[in-house]
């Protein structure tokens, strides 16, 4: 599947499925889906989390679209952001759980929860309403 982008170039959409696909043959190539338990890959994820967490680690609050860093800094938090999703699809595979319809599933449930209000667009209760979602979930 295609969408269109600036600049008039075409972007080709990778769905969850496809990545758990992916993931799945390229296990079973590697005769590894024996070590795919969800334990251990749930402890995987983490452990790639925890690197995603060092690129952070000492830069302070970062601006949306990172624009001050280097091109191999945005690359490099492109593999760690792909080492974390990977390992989270191919722990909901293994689960048999199906990411895409749980995740809709839980901004539903979270919609209903935090209701929009008039207050909520202020940044005091935004910010508020951030924790109490972090904290409940």
């Amino acid at each position: 599947m295609k969408t269109g982008e600036e600049g008039g170039e075409d972007k080709e959409v990778v769905s969850l499925e496809t990545l758990s696909k992916k993931m799945d043959d390229f296990a079973k190539a590697r005769d590894w889906e024996k070590y795919h338990s969800p334990r251990n890959l749930l402890l995987a994820m983490v452990g790639e989390v925890g690197e995603l967490s060092e690129i952070f680690q000492w830069k302070g609050e970062v601006a949306r679209g990172l624009p001050d860093w280097k091109e191999e800094e945005k690359v490099h938090l492109g593999e760690e952001l792909s080492d974390v999703l990977l390992y989270l699809v191919r722990l909901s595979h293994v689960c048999g759980v199906d990411l895409g319809k749980a995740a809709l599933r839980k901004l539903e449930l979270n919609a209903i929860k935090y209701p929009v209000t008039q207050t909520d667009h202020s940044v005091g209760e935004h910010s508020s309403s951030k924790s109490k979602l972090k904290e409940e979930n």
